[in-house]
């Protein structure tokens, strides 16, 4: 297979010469949400509410932190100031119901990862149902706008709920009322318009291979497109089978290469990005200030990639070896992690990740 050809900003601190530091401090990891049990419990504080295999996660334009609970089918949203959490999807019972009423009335099948436009409504992949749904910020009341629950990948073209997604596990909004779904069973992106209501693929053939940089999307085989990010104009894909992270501009759309050789392992921490390797990446996400943070979960990591320099280095875990839950208030390179999924960063420059192994939302920052 042939090789392709982070200062981070986080909370004040500045990276530089293999370590972070400013004033003396480390960023440390803690847990926020969850104790490690994953059975329900009535809903509580963070640190004595149970949550089963936590995946995405994602700042809500309230400052509300929403979690998807894989195990238990449900959206919460955690509270940062009171330390409270709510359910705002979901009744905790697997299954495919409720469109046209309260969201916390419906069912749910593993909730994957959730996202917000600019009037709060909060729009879920659901990867078992093989759908995407909406909730109105307004009314509570949720709706499936992508999939018509069974597996497939037909339906281009045509109204977007009535045609068939295979096993969707992450999507993103754009400023110009796109949708974009990684339909990653059928190994293609496709992208909903939310106005028409109808659905098309931009890239990927079905092919399983690796694009190849410079190239239009519809053109090139996209390799179990993962996870999606946008902001701005610009999208990255992480690419689970690829084990790779590309850029697209949405407006001039060509494959460019991010990160990541195509071949499965850890390496190349300190170096350029594009010469390292990942381990079945399952999240991405982009601060403010363009670097990328990417969930490397089968190395039990999370990387990131200077938006300056394009180097990368782990952030938190300590790699494939040291697969777990412990290291908390301790240094966040140093800490052990059990297959994350999720990855978000919050206006002050906090990253969350969803500790999926370990049933808990953990944080790296500047306290615990």
């Amino acid at each position: 297979m042939a090789t392709f050809s982070c200062r981070l900003i986080l909370l004040g601190f500045i990276l530089s010469s293999g370590s972070v530091r400013v004033s003396g401090a480390t960023p440390i990891i803690t847990t926020v949400v969850g104790t490690g049990a994953a059975n329900p419990n009535p809903p509580s504080t963070g640190q004595k509410t149970n949550l089963g295999y936590p995946f995405g996660v994602e700042m809500g334009r309230d400052d509300g932190l929403y979690i998807c609970e894989i195990t238990n089918h449900r959206i919460w949203q955690w509270n940062p100031q009171s330390d409270r959490l709510r359910v705002v999807a979901g009744i905790g019972e697997q299954g495919y119901s409720g469109d046209g009423g309260l969201a916390t009335k419906a069912r749910l099948n593993e909730p994957y990862e959730v996202r917000f436009d600019a009037y709060g409504n909060m729009y879920f992949v659901e990867m078992m149902n093989h759908i995407v749904r909406r909730v109105d910020a307004q009314t509570g009341i949720i709706q499936t706008i992508a999939g018509r629950g069974e597996p497939g990948a037909d339906g281009d073209h045509g109204p977007a709920a009535q045609a068939r997604l295979n096993r969707p596990h992450s999507i993103a909004l754009d400023n110009q009322g796109f949708l974009y779904i990684a339909d990653i069973g059928n190994h293609r992106i496709r992208r909903v318009d939310l106005t028409q209501g109808t659905i098309t693929s931009i890239a990927g053939t079905g092919e399983k291979q690796l694009p190849q940089p410079g190239q239009p999307l519809q053109d090139q085989p996209v390799l179990g497109p993962r996870a999606l990010f946008i902001r701005g104009r610009t999208m990255w894909v992480a690419l689970r089978e690829g084990h790779s992270v590309w850029r697209v501009n949405l407006d001039r759309p060509v494959w460019q290469h991010v990160a990541g050789t195509g071949a499965k392992g850890y390496s190349g921490d300190g170096g350029p990005a594009t010469l390292a390797t990942f381990n079945g990446p399952k999240g991405i996400a982009v601060d403010r200030q363009g670097n990328i943070y990417v969930v490397d979960t089968e190395n039990q990591a999370v990387r990131l990639i200077e938006a300056d320099s394009n180097k990368i280095r782990t952030l938190a875990g300590s790699g494939p070896a040291h697969r777990g839950s412990a290291g908390d208030q301790g240094p966040a390179d140093q800490c052990e992690l059990d297959r994350p999924h999720g990855v978000c960063v919050d206006r002050d420059g906090n990253v969350y990740v969803g500790d999926t192994g370990s049933n808990r939302v953990r944080r790296v920052g500047t306290r615990p």
